[in-house]
């Protein structure tokens, strides 16, 4: 588990931050941050003032990265590229989320690496990710100045017959159940948002086609709303393009992965990110995905 309690002993009283700094290397606003996060306990409570003062047996609760083998598909000295699995989280959702890709980064190239942008846990391919403070603001950055292309794959359903761009606006908004849930939709009041979309091949047999995905813009959702806009969600998202009552019972992880391929027509979500372009340091890259999208696709369906 990545985040652990781990018992320390502090031999003259002194600020918990300046304690994790001069002990544990991590910055002053890293320090602070832990300790307003309640993540140092004093007699087993959560000590919440950064400037606090600590002395003898205190615990701290830290993040301590693990990995399960996955390694970057293209590697340089400022940056790495992962091509994420579907089914793994960027980061983990709260102190108990066994795994998340950025425990992989952090125990392959340390603290300082951080991952630079998201795609969503069923969404699988490349993860562009810092391996320095620096570099993580010059990447973030770019991405903010939307100097990154992107290209994803998805099997969408239906025949999509020529190449067309939605521009849409979006809107995330609250859903009207007991718990939590972000929804975007199209409508006038949200974002601009825009997607280009060209079809590769069409499959008859099954009345799918997959199609090449560019946004424009960088919206929570954006592909798989535009494409549920035009009336060709993906095969197996299960949120856009199901009733109700069904994404919900997902949100609770109450679907079955049989209802799910009955539902949604898959076991995951048939998303990939494909292709990063950008320019970095005076150099263009283009980095491709080496996963079998397609192959992916036909596995996901039974």
């Amino acid at each position: 588990m990545p985040f652990v309690k781990k018992k320390m002993f502090v031999k003259e009283k002194q600020k918990a931050f300046l304690y994790l700094m001069h002990e544990h290397g991590y910055t002053q606003r890293e320090a602070q941050r832990f300790i307003s996060k309640g993540r140092v306990l004093v007699n087993g409570e959560k000590m919440l003032k950064t400037a606090g003062e600590i002395e003898g047996e205190i615990e701290f609760i830290y993040f301590e990265p693990m990995s399960k083998g996955l390694e970057p598909t293209f590697i340089e000295e400022e940056f790495v590229v992962f091509d994420k699995p579907s089914g793994v989280l960027i980061h983990p959702q709260t102190k108990a989320t066994p795994y998340s890709l950025i425990d992989e980064l952090k125990y392959q190239f340390g603290r300082d690496a951080n991952i630079a942008h998201r795609i969503d846990m069923e969404t699988s391919g490349l993860v562009l990710c810092a391996r320095n403070k620096k570099s993580e603001r010059e990447i973030k950055m770019m991405f903010q100045e939307r100097d990154m292309k992107k290209k994803y794959l998805a099997m969408v359903h239906g025949e999509f017959k020529k190449a067309q761009v939605v521009e849409a606006p979006l809107l995330r908004k609250q859903d009207e159940s007991a718990v939590v849930r972000m929804i975007v939709s199209v409508h006038e009041s949200g974002k601009p948002s825009k997607t280009s979309f060209e079809p590769l091949e069409y499959f008859p047999d099954l009345d799918m086609t997959l199609v090449e995905c560019s946004p424009h813009t960088g919206r929570q959702h954006q592909i798989r709303v535009h494409l549920f806009h035009v009336k060709h969600p993906i095969v197996g998202d299960p949120i856009y393009g199901q009733r109700k009552e069904d994404f919900i019972r997902y949100l609770d992880r109450d679907l079955t992965p049989a209802m799910r391929i009955e539902k949604s027509g898959a076991s995951r979500l048939l998303l990939h990110a494909n292709e990063l372009e950008f320019e970095l340091y005076g150099k263009i890259y283009n980095v491709k995905s080496k996963s079998d999208f397609l192959k992916t696709c036909f596995q996901a369906l039974v």
